[in-house]
């Protein structure tokens, strides 16, 4: 697995918060954008949530 990317709860391969709005379900507080599939943990080491895409 590329380092820009985690595994997550669900086993899928999903790529780690940056500042690419493209695809992107969430923007978190820090300014950078999240890919998750799951809200819970969402932006968990980027401040929070700052707003739901």
């Amino acid at each position: 697995m590329r380092p820009d990317y985690y595994r997550n709860s669900s086993g899928n391969c999903v790529h780690r918060p940056d500042s690419n709005p493209s695809g992107a379900t969430a923007q978190c507080n820090d300014g950078t954008y999240s890919y998750s599939q799951h809200r819970s943990g969402t932006c968990s080491r980027h401040g929070g949530v700052k707003q739901w895409l």
